[in-house]
């Protein structure tokens, strides 16, 4: 076979496979642009003032979504709360003491497995050793639940960025006789916070919608509800439950809720691209 030939071989294998991943990309867009198109036309006619100052209500009757805002802020901001120290310790340890080991690599195994469980089994599993033995549906059942998606989130993050500090900046520090717990939260942490931060947005952004752990641990609250002991109204919940109502008024709420929940991801992912940014002009 001649080299031209060959040549020939690869230019045609190369259009192929360009053309098969344009059309792949053309396909996720339309698709994406579709959704999109749908929440925006049929939420943003049910937004209004009274969806943030009135509570859910009883079909026919006006309501909003006030108390399922505040109890999905709670809920999400407590699961960050509690997984994100555990989330950078367990990233430290990885990144500075079990670096190149075989205990190091099982960890992050087991935390690449969690990170890629589907929320609705970490629900079960909290239902499991919390909700049936206190044969109670609770918010702290639901924190917890909401925090185990966020934790491996928050460890592989922490973990990668720590690895990018370059090794001079450790050893400089400690020549200089500076203890390793110093180093690691006045030199590593410094170097690293702006992708950890991305991190912990990006758990955020990825638990704000999620309605699987919540069926089996918080489900929903009509009513004002601050006890975590008590269900807690939430965003995810509601949407699930007007979306499949046969009342108009609920479905519109549904839709309004589902545009917030999309503005907020938006939000948030726009927040971690500038902060990136803002890192990576810092770097040059």
């Amino acid at each position: 076979m001649s080299a031209q030939t060959i040549f020939l071989r690869r230019r045609i294998i190369n259009a192929v496979a360009m053309v098969l991943s344009l059309s792949a990309a053309i396909v996720g867009l339309f698709f994406l642009g579709w959704i999109l198109w749908t929440t925006f036309s049929k939420g943003l006619p049910a937004l209004s003032w009274s969806l943030f100052t009135t509570t859910t209500a009883p079909p026919g009757e006006p309501g909003g979504l006030a108390n399922a805002l505040v109890g999905s802020l709670v809920l999400c901001l407590s699961a960050v709360l509690w997984a994100t120290p555990v989330g950078i310790a367990a990233g430290t340890y990885l990144a500075e003491y079990a670096n190149h080991t075989k205990r190091g690599e099982l960890i992050r195994f087991i935390n690449d497995i969690l990170l890629s469980a589907p929320s609705i089994v970490l629900g079960l599993f909290i239902y499991t050793v919390i909700v049936r033995p206190m044969q109670s549906f609770s918010a702290y059942a639901g924190v917890i639940a909401l925090g185990f998606i966020v934790l491996p989130v928050v460890v592989r993050t922490t973990d990668e960025m720590l690895r990018l500090v370059p090794t001079q900046m450790r050893e400089a520090a400690l020549s200089l006789g500076v203890p390793q717990w110093k180093v690691t939260t006045n030199v590593l942490y410094r170097a690293a916070r702006s992708g950890i931060t991305t991190g912990v947005l990006l758990g955020l952004a990825r638990i704000s919608g999620e309605t699987a752990p919540l069926i089996f641990t918080n489900t929903n609250n009509q009513y004002w509800s601050f006890s975590p002991n008590s269900p807690m109204a939430n965003i995810p919940m509601t949407i699930y439950e007007y979306a499949k109502s046969p009342f108009e008024d609920w479905n519109q709420l549904a839709w309004a809720g589902a545009l917030l929940i999309t503005l907020f991801v938006l939000l948030i992912s726009v927040v971690a691209r500038v902060i990136l940014l803002r890192n990576r002009v810092q770097n040059d």
